[in-house]
């Protein structure tokens, strides 16, 4: 285990603080950063989400992964499958999808010319683009500005990172990370 990982396990990173707010969430000690030992079949570099869970891990050598909490797609609306990192933003921009709209016009059709990145957007401050075949699934690895949301099954498909948890995991992953949601 490397300097990095283990300062990084040993302290959690359960400081985030929630997007527009003065007050420190603090995630439960389950859905901390954590090293954990995993099946030696993983690929090591890649990332395996278990949305049953509420857990992502990236694996790493020696069947070992760094787990993260995070929040999943409600009934009906969750991604399973393979996919491939083929973009990362800082800060992203947002729209909903015109499924979104559809289903919950109330709540999503004022954003349909989309969000600007920053603290107010619904993605966090980074997003980790999920492609299949080279085609965008439309499916992110994402913050959030509802961290306590973390460790539920309530978005529209997307898996929810506290955005510190994200922010680590995106600058240790590179373009072209595999992604398996089970």
């Amino acid at each position: 285990m490397d300097r990095r990982t283990f300062l990084m396990s040993a302290a959690g990173l359960g400081g985030a603080f929630v997007t527009g707010q003065a007050a420190a969430y603090e995630p439960a000690a389950n859905l901390r950063p954590t090293l954990v030992q995993v099946r030696a079949d993983f690929a090591p570099g890649s990332i395996v989400v278990v949305p049953k869970a509420h857990y992502l891990y990236w694996i790493q050598e020696g069947g070992t992964a760094m787990r993260y909490g995070v929040g999943v797609g409600r009934a009906g609306l969750e991604f399973q499958g393979d996919a491939v990192i083929a973009r990362k933003a800082k800060w992203p921009n947002w729209r909903p999808t015109d499924e979104m709209i559809e289903r919950d016009p109330q709540t999503y059709a004022r954003f349909a010319e989309g969000v600007p990145g920053g603290p107010e957007n619904p993605l966090g401050s980074r997003a980790l683009y999920l492609y299949q075949g080279g085609v965008d699934t439309y499916y992110r690895i994402h913050g959030t500005t509802q961290p306590r949301s973390i460790g539920q099954s309530v978005s529209n498909g997307c898996i929810r990172m506290i955005n510190a948890h994200v922010e680590d995991l995106y600058d240790r992953v590179p373009v072209g990370t595999r992604v398996t949601v089970l």
